[in-house]
């Protein structure tokens, strides 16, 4: 099995469902209660003067 076999097979199984894992944690992590608080701190990190 060469290579390029074996990466194909580990991201047609383990990197799609780590991929999913992510996404899923992402959506969940957009809709929490306070997260357009730490959203638009966020947003604000480049015009702060330090």
């Amino acid at each position: 099995m060469s290579t390029y076999e074996q990466m194909r097979q580990f991201a047609d199984s383990w990197g799609m469902l780590a991929m999913l894992i992510f996404f899923a944690g992402t959506v969940i992590m957009v809709f929490l209660p306070g997260a357009s608080k730490r959203a638009d701190e966020a947003a604000k990190i480049p015009l702060r003067e330090d």
